[in-house]
């Protein structure tokens, strides 16, 4: 038996249109969305604060020393809070064997001047003079000198964190 398609060719065509038609549809639908949504990410990102830095200080500790550190800066940060030097975190190693007798900690800054402002005024201050004094003993020396690296640094323009 003959059939003729040709009737019920319009009818596959227009089928095929359709599909291309919501094909394109999900694809805008779907650029579109990730336009808005990449655009309102955005808009919860950090921004910096004028001249806001940030000092990263590694102490170098004397041979199994980090634990009473630790616990000397555990009643310090109460101090440093005191005068607005706000401490992002405090960080001990895991288990590098090169960075085993290290203590880190990160502050975060509005500006350079205020941050060696807050440092002064902290270090004038009758109530951190035992604290000073019981943590001397335990940061190693070198050339007579403490062997704390003090690091300012500024955020890029990428970092999550300004």
């Amino acid at each position: 038996m003959k059939t003729n398609h040709t009737a019920a060719r319009p009818i596959l065509n227009r089928w095929k249109f359709k599909g291309w038609i919501t094909c394109g549809t999900a694809v805008l639908a779907f650029a579109a969305g990730s336009l808005v949504t990449a655009r309102l990410m955005q808009v919860n990102q950090v921004k910096a604060d004028g001249n806001r830095v940030f000092e990263l200080m590694v102490y170098h500790v004397e041979p199994g020393q980090v634990p009473a550190l630790e616990s000397i800066f555990r009643d310090v940060s109460k101090l440093q809070t005191k005068y607005k030097l706000n401490v992002v975190g405090y960080w001990v190693p895991n288990e590098d064997s090169a960075w085993k007798n290290t203590f880190v900690y990160l502050v975060a800054h509005r500006s350079q001047e205020e941050g060696e402002a807050n440092w002064r005024a902290l270090h004038a201050d009758p109530a951190f003079l035992p604290y000073r004094k019981s943590a001397e003993p335990l940061i190693e020396k070198q050339n007579e000198q403490y062997n704390v690296e003090e690091i300012y640094m500024r955020p890029t323009d990428y970092s999550a964190m300004k």
